[in-house]
């Protein structure tokens, strides 16, 4: 099997960097090709990916967790906003409770459907995060993107991914697998108000005491530059770790870590315009007067967080890569069942539309900003990592077939449907805004 996937993922990276341009001149997304030939080397095609849900769910929890964390680190470095900016309320709001309106109707659809309660609040869980990775062209496209509907959309994903943890949690108590206490105390009082505040308040300091060290060591010492790579893997390591150890919600950490390193940039950039993403390459001084830029006073935290996101960009293609081709080698024709199309139609179609609608209606978005956060409600690796974590702690009873085919089938025709038209949707949008 390693042979396999060296030859597969050697393969796919040659051939995706030969192609680039090529590609983003496609009508669909690079996850859709991913998907594609993961189905493709799965076991109903050429049979090179043979990899089972029951059989494998640890591995593949493990995997999409790492794609996750990658991904939410990025996520929250991508938003400079300060956080009492009015930008924040509609990501919190679309994080929360059209999170939360969406769990409920996605519950409603399992019950109608047949499902126990248990099994229909998994498949709202599971479902319930939209993805921040699968769609590049509806988020902010660079440290300084103001536009609402992009900033919303990717605060949305980073946020989300973490928030729904506390419903998995509770899906897998009306199961019978976990500790929810005399009436649900324990589920309220340990799973949603320590382990979201916990996993938020660590992650923040966590990230805010290592970008602050790092600037100091540069700034006073020149000490500590370079590296960024290690340092990147080792603060979301480090993070996610401590959030784990005290029992709280790693996703949720490592989000506020990368903002946090975020903050620290935008706080202590003291020269006006030198932003991260304008920053240039360090080997870019020839006559040098004064310290390079890792250490200069005026953008040591804009490059570390530059060179840090950059980083964390290259390696979230390669899980985004890994994860989707596990989706793809996962789908079956068998599980484009009646109900598990009426999951995914009823979610894309009428809960996500439904939920946005609610929660932003008195938001100042416009109208075409409201449509399109209502179809650009991406699922993806966040879903495949929720689904993979319940059965490998357990849920696998005789509904989780069905659950698992629902989340597979709408994650497939979410990629395909929101892949595809995320370009031309956006590209139209760019010119109507730059009209007004």
């Amino acid at each position: 099997m390693f042979v396999v996937w060296c030859l597969i993922i050697g393969v796919l990276l040659v051939v995706i960097g030969l192609t680039d341009t090529w590609r983003q001149q496609l009508p669909f997304s690079t996850s859709a090709l991913y998907l594609l030939a993961g189905y493709l080397l799965g076991p109903e095609m050429v049979g090179l990916l043979d990899l089972r849900l029951s059989d494998n769910a640890v591995l593949l929890e493990r995997l999409a967790e790492a794609a996750v964390l990658i991904s939410l680190f990025a996520v929250g470095l991508r938003l400079r906003a300060p956080l009492d900016d009015p930008l924040w309320k509609t990501p919190l709001l679309l994080a929360t409770v059209a999170m939360v309106l969406t769990i409920g109707a996605m519950v409603g659809i399992g019950l109608v459907l047949g499902l126990s309660l248990g099994s229909a609040v998994l498949l709202g869980a599971v479902l319930a995060p939209t993805d921040p990775v699968l769609a590049s062209e509806v988020q902010v496209q660079h440290s300084e993107d103001r536009d609402r509907l992009r900033f919303s959309l990717t605060g949305e994903g980073g946020l989300n991914d973490g928030a729904a943890f506390p419903f998995v949690m509770l899906a897998l108590g009306l199961l019978g697998l976990h500790e929810l206490g005399f009436g649900g105390l324990r589920w309220w009082s340990v799973d949603v108000l320590w382990a979201v505040a916990g996993g938020i308040g660590i992650g923040w300091l966590l990230g805010f005491v290592f970008s602050r060290a790092v600037v100091y060591l540069r700034r006073e010492r020149e000490q500590a530059l370079g590296m960024e790579s290690f340092l990147t893997l080792g603060l979301i390591a480090l993070t996610y770790g401590v959030a784990l150890t005290i029992h709280t919600y790693g996703f949720l950490a490592v989000f506020a870590a990368g903002l946090a390193m975020r903050q620290v940039e935008r706080e202590d950039n003291i020269e006006p315009g030198v932003a991260a993403d304008a920053l240039p390459p360090e080997s870019a001084t020839v006559s040098d007067p004064g310290p390079p830029p890792a250490a200069s006073p005026a953008q040591a935290s804009a490059y570390m967080t530059k060179a840090v996101l950059d980083f964390t960009l290259d390696i979230e293609k390669l899980a985004e890569l890994t994860v989707m081709l596990l989706i793809g080698s996962l789908l079956t024709l068998q599980a484009f069942t009646p109900s598990a199309l009426a999951v995914a139609f009823g979610l894309i179609f009428v809960a996500r539309p439904l939920a946005v609608y609610l929660t932003t209606w008195r938001l100042p978005l416009t109208r075409a900003q409201r449509r399109l956060a209502s179809w650009f409600g991406i699922r993806g690796i966040g879903s495949m990592y929720y689904l993979a974590y319940a059965v490998a702690h357990g849920a696998d009873n005789g509904e989780t077939a069905r659950v698992a085919d629902a989340v597979l089938v709408t994650i497939a025709l979410s990629v395909l449907l929101h892949g595809s038209t995320a370009t031309p949707i956006m590209r139209l949008y760019r010119r109507a805004r730059g009209r007004l």
